[in-house]
């Protein structure tokens, strides 16, 4: 396991301090890599010891271990986009951005559980659950285009939007079984994962789009997609998310896949009945 699968799995056991470190060692790597536990501790808001004790009960041989690990890894988790860009510039941004958008996806895919993959395709799949799509401002277009996509397969497709009333009213329309995917990168906004905590309250079963194990979003169920997310310029890169996004619609409409093809086809001839779209 890397460090962020052994932080996953132990996320449920640690003390608020120890959580509080394992963000940093999530966030800023390079803080582990070429730092020290006196650093580490100061960044983190906690003691020395804490650091130690984390990195124990990680599985490593103390705060050594976990340097060591970290410095085996490849650095790329997110940064404040006011943090990237005070970065200097020594390099072709073409083969930064080529560089780092292959490695989003690819980390992003590699990365995936296949057994929650396959679960998660097929709640979606499933005509009787309705689909609620929750998605910070930042992730909003690729959350859109996900609604369209699932809209184009499937009845019963939203994405939650609007002010506190308008969101309120939908998340209360919820059923059980129904489906929230909450969708958003640290800095998390307040309102999304707070509507995702609505919903899994209600019993909707949630798929959670997020950059960490640790993010507000992880620990709403049992389907949690980390993205890859780092951009060659000061902000976020979604592309990974839209890879992971692609992915599932692609899933879903393998497994709906007579029920889509009625689905499209009648889209396809109300497109061309009203000269929606020009081919040439």
């Amino acid at each position: 396991m890397d460090v962020s699968e052994r932080i996953a799995t132990a996320r449920d056991t640690l003390t608020k301090a120890e959580r509080r470190v394992a963000e940093v060692v999530l966030q800023k790597p390079q803080a582990v890599a070429f730092g020290t536990v006196a650093e580490l501790a100061q960044q983190s808001g906690a003691g020395a010891a804490t650091v130690v004790r984390l990195a124990v009960k990680l599985g490593y041989d103390g705060f050594t271990g976990l340097q060591d690990a970290v410095q085996r890894e490849l650095e790329g988790r997110l940064r404040p986009a006011v943090e990237r860009i005070r970065q200097p510039v020594h390099h072709d941004l073409i083969e930064a951005a080529l560089t780092r958008e292959l490695g989003n996806v690819h980390e992003t895919l590699e990365s995936l559980d296949r057994a929650t993959f396959d679960s998660a395709c097929s709640i979606l799949a499933d005509p009787a659950r309705e689909v609620l799509v929750i998605s910070g401002d930042a992730t909003g277009g690729v959350a859109a285009q996900a609604v369209t996509m699932l809209g184009a397969l499937r009845l019963g497709v939203s994405l939650l939007v609007g002010n506190p009333v308008a969101v309120a009213t939908r998340l209360a329309g919820l059923r059980a079984g129904d489906v929230a995917i909450a969708i958003d990168l640290r800095r998390y906004e307040a309102w999304a994962v707070a509507a995702a905590n609505d919903a899994a309250a209600r019993g909707a079963e949630i798929i959670a789009v997020t950059d960490s194990q640790l993010s507000p979003l992880a620990s709403l169920g049992d389907r949690c997609f980390v993205v890859a997310a780092e951009g060659a310029g000061p902000f976020d890169s979604h592309v990974g998310t839209l890879a992971l996004l692609n992915a599932l619609v692609a899933g879903t409409a393998e497994r709906l896949q007579d029920l889509a093809t009625d689905r499209l086809d009648a889209i396809e001839a109300a497109w061309r009945q009203g000269g929606a779209l020009l081919d040439r």
